[in-house]
């Protein structure tokens, strides 16, 4: 039993391996085509993709090692109430936001404890309430010497800065304050609040450009743009806001900090560097390392990022994906603040600090907040309510330890993958042909996928697209089910026995539905015929005559044009003959709005000649107008031929109709002549001009035809003037008022002097003024 099952799926395998190829090639292609497009579909397949991301990082990559590069000092809740609880604390200090000696405090004993460096995550853009502090902080940093980072923010209305001389010093020039503003003993709790007064220091915008910007070789790398989204979606250009002058000379180093969220608000990756345009500014993670490396420039190379003698792999846009690890408290030791000022002021008074032995000696401590009411929560994949500080850290923790970021797959790999899954499921799916893996296997699809990206991101920090596959799995499993299906019941042989005929597509699928094969019979039904032509068609092949193959390349050229104007409207293509094209509307599908169809195919088909007549101008060809018929009627249609060969079409006087209105567009001048059933049925949403009532050859009754101009609402000012003054000269001819009909269309004819009806009723009116017609009645007879 096992072996004739085995036998059947080689067998399958064999006569169809070259489908299964093709089918998931194409899967491959329609995916790639909607990873292309997926911004113009509402970027489904991006949001599908994030949380697929979001699957395999937490899954493949969290790790309990608590990082020995970065220490945390939290300004978590306690230490909000605890200082404001603290007489002296709340003097000395303030309210949030704290007065900056606070901040001198820390820095001291930081130093003390024999940290690496000190980053701070928030930005000082504005001078404080009491501004002998701002210059009190900035002594201590300048007298410390562990290296202090300090953020900065963008802004709209941020000053655009000139591009920076790295050659230059950063140097601010002002007074200082002569005394200092900590007592000399820091053993007592008892601060001093008051300050001398100081005349704080100013810095020019090249001081402060030179002081924020950072050098960066980006190696042909169009750097990403500092911008913002405003509410209705614009962008606008940002500018980084400026730190107070009495910190650039201080402070070692600024950098962005920016939130670098995705769409649904998640931070996953970093960008490294922005650009306002003269200027290249580091975020604040690189900043620091740059500094602490002994980076002279960020470089670019490649996929490839350079601080100093290190490396780092990156994506091709300059990009990574941030490698968290898992949540802040696993990967980072935090230290309130409230315990830093405490160990300062204990160690002032000789007593122990109180802090974990060398929880900060030899590490970058980063200070950021960590209170909820602080507003500094974000997400990540770990975790959706998360201190924004938990990507500098993390950031900072890569740059200065193992140097690994998350980067994706090239996209030819991805790609690789997306088809691998997609033959897989095609291959499985059409061998075995077993109903409950058919339904099993795509499920599984979306939650097994991380399981085969999933471990290889774990191994090399490598992200490959894993949404995608999936969604390339499925089309190909829906495919390979759909087939099944199809050889598994009569409709092959059914599908089988419909193309043997040359039917149309459109009319095999109406077939197939109602099970009844195509019969030498037909039905009445009112449709909408299209006809159209290219005027002097004669003349513009005479000039092909010794190039057919060319004449052939631009015919089928225009053909395939205004086809795809037809279908694109819900047009059945009925036949070409030569240059013309035939055209259904409302058969073999019926449609209801098929006369506003076939006046909306009639437009989009003039568009299109239009913009191809462009294009044979641009290359020297000649000219090529079309005519085009449009009318409505009762026809009788249905397969017309012999046993071998037929056709679907329609034949009655209203398919003759359409024929002649096509052709009588030459004596009046115009582009799309309708008849009258059509203009009755699609009236309240086209713009036209009535041109005359024809008498049609063989036959007594007249009826008016119209000129199609625009849809509803499409017609300029100029054309629908000049409309107006054809009805009114029409009017006027109708009653055989030749000469005042003809001053009609003379009054203002230079305003549109290229207006093909008013020429040719101008004309006729001309000439019936010297031989005035017998016994008018106001109809035009069709000839032909």
């Amino acid at each position: 039993m096992a072996g004739e099952r085995w036998k059947t799926v080689r067998s399958r395998w064999q006569n169809h391996w070259r489908l299964m190829l093709g089918v998931a090639a194409l899967a491959t292609t329609l995916a790639a085509v909607c990873l292309h497009f997926d911004a113009k579909l509402g970027g489904l397949l991006e949001e599908a993709e994030r949380t697929a991301y979001d699957t395999v990082v937490t899954r493949f990559t969290q790790r309990r090692e608590v990082s020995s590069q970065v220490v945390l000092v939290t300004i978590d809740q306690p230490s909000l109430e605890r200082i404001r609880a603290n007489e002296q604390y709340a003097l000395n200090f303030g309210s949030w936001p704290y007065s900056r000696n606070l901040w001198a405090r820390v820095v001291e004993q930081l130093e003390a404890e024999g940290a690496r460096a000190i980053v701070f995550d928030a930005v000082m853009d504005e001078r404080g309430t009491d501004e002998s502090m701002d210059l009190a902080f900035a002594q201590v940093l300048q007298e410390t010497s562990i290296p202090f980072y300090l953020g900065v923010s963008t802004h709209a209305n941020a000053p655009l800065l000139p591009p920076a001389d790295f050659g230059a010093a950063v140097v601010v020039d002002g007074p200082t304050q002569e005394e200092d503003t900590f007592p000399e003993e820091a053993g007592t709790e008892t601060f001093e609040d008051g300050a001398p007064e100081a005349v704080l220091p100013s810095a020019s915008p090249e001081q402060l450009a030179r002081a924020i910007a950072f050098p960066v070789r980006a190696n042909g790398r169009v750097l990403p743009a500092l911008d913002y989204a405003t509410s209705s979606g614009e962008r606008l250009p940002s500018h980084p806001v400026p730190p107070i002058p009495v910190l650039v000379g201080a402070v070692d180093g600024f950098g962005l900090v920016e939130p670098e969220s995705d769409a649904d608000g998640f931070m996953r990756r970093t960008r490294f560097v922005y650009s306002d345009g003269p200027n290249a500014f580091a975020t604040l993670p690189v900043r620091v390392a740059a500094g602490l490396l002994g980076a002279s420039a960020i470089e670019f190379s490649g996929r490839t990022l350079r601080l100093g003698s290190r490396t780092y792999a990156v994506d091709a846009d300059g990009s990574a994906g941030i490698d968290f690890g898992g949540q802040l408290h696993d990967r980072f030791t935090s230290v309130p603040l409230i315990s830093v000022l405490d160990a300062w002021v204990h160690r002032g008074q000789g007593q122990p600090t109180g802090l974990p032995p060398d929880v900060f000696r030899g590490k970058v401590v980063i200070i950021g907040g960590n209170a909820v009411g602080l507003n500094d929560v974000k997400a990540t994949s770990f975790s959706s309510h998360e201190p924004g500080v938990v990507k500098q850290a993390a950031v900072l923790n890569t740059l200065l330890g193992n140097g690994r970021f998350i980067t994706r797959a090239p996209l030819g790999v991805s790609l690789a993958l997306v088809f691998a899954v997609a033959f897989v499921s095609v291959v499985l799916l059409m061998t075995t042909r077993w109903t409950p893996l058919e339904i099993a296997w795509p499920l599984g699809l979306y939650a097994g996928m991380s399981w085969v990206t999933g471990p290889a991101l774990g191994l090399t920090n490598t992200y490959v697209l894993t949404a995608l596959p999936a969604l390339a799995g499925v089309l190909a499993s829906v495919s390979a089910v759909a087939f099944n299906h199809l050889v598994a019941n009569e409709e092959a042989a059914f599908i089988r026995q419909a193309f043997s005929r040359f039917m149309e597509p459109k009319l095999v699928e109406q077939m197939i539905a109602q099970r009844e094969l195509p019969r030498l019979d037909g039905e009445n039904v009112e449709i909408t015929a299209f006809f159209s032509d290219i005027r002097g068609f004669s003349t513009f092949s005479e000039r092909f005559k010794d190039d057919p193959r060319n004449l052939v390349r631009l015919l089928n050229t225009y053909l395939t044009r205004v086809s795809a104007a037809l279908l694109k409207e819900g047009g059945c293509l009925d036949k070409y003959i030569g240059d013309a094209v035939v055209c259904l509307f409302g058969a073999p599908m019926r449609q209801a709005d098929h006369a506003l169809r076939g006046c909306k195919g009639a437009l989009a088909a003039k568009a299109a000649v239009d913009r191809l007549r462009d294009e044979f101008r641009a290359q020297g060809l000649p000219d090529m107008y079309t005519r085009i018929g449009v009318n409505t009627a009762v026809n009788f249609v249905g397969n017309f031929g012999s046993e071998q060969l037929f056709s679907y079409t329609a034949i009655g006087d209203g398919m003759n109709l359409a024929a002649r209105l096509e052709g009588a567009n030459k004596a009046y001048g115009s582009v799309i002549m309708i008849g009258p059933r059509t203009y009755e049925l699609a009236r309240e949403h086209i713009e036209v001009r009535e041109l005359d009532r024809v008498r049609v050859a063989g036959k007594t009754e007249a009826v008016t035809v119209y000129e199609l101009l625009a849809l509803k609402g499409g017609l300029d000012a100029r054309k629908r003037e000049t409309v107006e003054r054809y009805h009114a000269a029409l009017a006027l001819y109708r009653t055989a008022r030749f000469e005042e009909a003809a001053a009609v269309l003379n009054a203002r004819r230079a305003e549109d002097p290229e207006d093909g009806p008013t020429q040719a009723l101008l004309e006729r009116c001309q000439r019936y003024v010297k031989a005035p017609p017998q016994d008018f009645d106001g109809v035009a007879n069709l000839d032909k």
